[in-house]
């Protein structure tokens, strides 16, 4: 009888399709049995093709963490960083500082650390937006 009640307790556990043993920040109350949450798993994915040079692939997975419900503040701060360092990099840096804006509408004190902030392409952009709020 105790195992039986074990496994139906584990079997609902694995019914709710979470991840990692704590709560699912879905707001379903459930718990996560294996890995990072989807919105990690897009941002660290968005970040991994940003440093290999992947840039299409990059934004879409930056763009997908924007676009789900589940991100958090932190989340949408770095997918937004990143998109402004990759509009830079291409040279478009009307986007590149539009995307630092809306960091800092999400974050007023937001900075870049000491390496992000002494690079010469997105540099300037952040402390040109930074200094017009």
């Amino acid at each position: 009888m105790q195992a039986r009640g074990w496994l139906v307790g584990l079997s609902s556990l694995v019914l709710v399709g979470c991840g990692t043993v704590d709560t699912c920040n879905d707001g379903s109350g459930g718990i996560r049995l294996f890995g990072k949450d989807p919105v990690a798993q897009k941002l660290d994915f968005g970040v991994k093709e940003y440093e290999e040079g992947n840039y299409v692939a990059s934004m879409n997975a930056l763009q997908s963490v924007l676009e789900t419900r589940l991100a958090g503040s932190d989340d949408k701060i770095d997918a937004y960083k990143y998109l402004a360092f990759i509009q830079c990099i291409s040279g478009r840096e009307r986007l590149c500082k539009d995307y630092f804006r809306k960091v800092l509408a999400i974050q007023p004190n937001f900075e870049l650390t000491p390496a992000e902030a002494g690079h010469p392409l997105w540099g300037p952009a952040f402390r040109s937006v930074k200094g017009k709020k």
